[in-house]
């Protein structure tokens, strides 16, 4: 009795270690692959509770959630010549459990390669512009070069973000230097249509005032008040621009005048010589009352004794230059 409770012990405890050994748990999101002396033997197996022979089968667990694989940086030139720095990131999944297992060793690293690869071809094919700005569209084309051998693999690519573009510093400069020049371009436009705006409305505005001159008056008192309104010390006087004006005229007429005079006195010192061939005139009768004292109505001396015609001709010739060279002086001093 004692062996034969030995011999049931003894296979119970075989059947519970066998069957330990063939019971395998398939989680949500895995699929068992089941070899059977080293062949595929049917399909995954599904979630849950499944049993294998043991010893005879072998069950190999993929996943098929979606897997975050970090790209490197890679170090490129770009087709302008640019040395850059760019890394990435690929999100992907197993579709196909056999093919993942059985089409490629180490599927996982495999997409890293195929994602390092793909990374500096697009880099060297596109611009640093391209790297910049068009980020989406180089993402679509890097996920087609990535996907065309990973759909092989039985591996779908979820999506492909390029992550930073690192540029060298002497680059960063100068883009730097560029936006800001770009920025200080735009600036300047912006205050030039400004500008152009505003005499637009100030050329229709003084139009209007032109039609209307007591616009002009209270547009000028209103400015008074507005800085009278500020509490300052600024005393502020309008000043009419007629009176500007008017003062601009009276500059000019002055200066008009003093060009004439000189020109005048050089008419006259041109006289003498045009009168020496004029008969001389009638000495006027203030003249003649004239002689008791000595002088002339003209500031001639009187002569003592008669002259002949020629010596008074001569003589009143050169009384106009006398005058104009300020020869004689007063005759109430004489």
């Amino acid at each position: 009795m004692e062996a034969l409770l030995t011999i049931v012990v003894i296979v119970g405890l075989v059947l519970v270690l066998g069957l330990a050994s063939s019971v395998r748990i398939v989680r949500q999101y895995e699929r068992g692959l089941v070899f059977r002396f080293g062949r595929v033997h049917r399909l995954p197996r599904e979630p849950g509770l499944q049993l294998i022979v043991p010893g005879v089968d072998h069950m190999h667990k993929v996943n098929l959630q979606i897997v975050t694989l970090p790209v490197p940086g890679q170090d490129g030139i770009t087709r302008d010549n640019v040395t850059v720095r760019v890394d990435a990131v690929v999100y992907f999944k197993v579709i196909d459990p056999v093919q993942a297992i059985v089409g490629v060793e180490n599927y996982r690293f495999a997409m890293l390669q195929v994602a390092q690869a793909s990374l500096r071809r697009t880099i060297g094919e596109s611009s640093l512009d391209d790297l910049l700005s068009r980020r989406e569209y180089l993402n679509q084309g890097l996920e087609l070069m990535i996907d065309s051998p990973a759909a092989s693999w039985g591996i779908h690519i979820d999506r492909v973000e390029i992550k930073d573009v690192a540029l060298p510093e002497t680059m960063k400069r100068a883009m730097s230097r560029q936006a800001e020049a770009e920025r200080e371009r735009r600036g300047r436009v912006i205050s030039a249509e400004g500008e152009l705006q505003a005499s637009e409305k100030l050329s229709q505005a003084a139009a209007r005032m032109a039609d209307t001159p007591a616009a002009l008056q209270l547009r000028l008192l209103e400015t008074v008040v507005e800085v009278a309104a500020e509490k300052n010390s600024t005393l502020v006087l309008p000043f009419p621009v007629e009176m500007l004006r008017f003062l601009d005229e009276a500059s000019k007429r002055d200066a008009r005048r003093n060009e004439d005079q000189p020109s005048e006195g050089r008419q006259r010192a041109d006289r003498p010589s045009e009168a020496r061939g004029v008969e001389h005139e009638p000495e006027p009768a203030s003249d003649r009352e004239a002689l008791g004292t000595g002088l002339t109505s003209r500031g001639v001396p009187a002569p003592s004794e008669p002259a002949d015609a020629a010596e008074q001709i001569r003589d009143v010739a050169a009384v106009p230059t006398a005058q104009a060279d300020g020869e004689f002086d007063d005759p109430v001093r004489g």
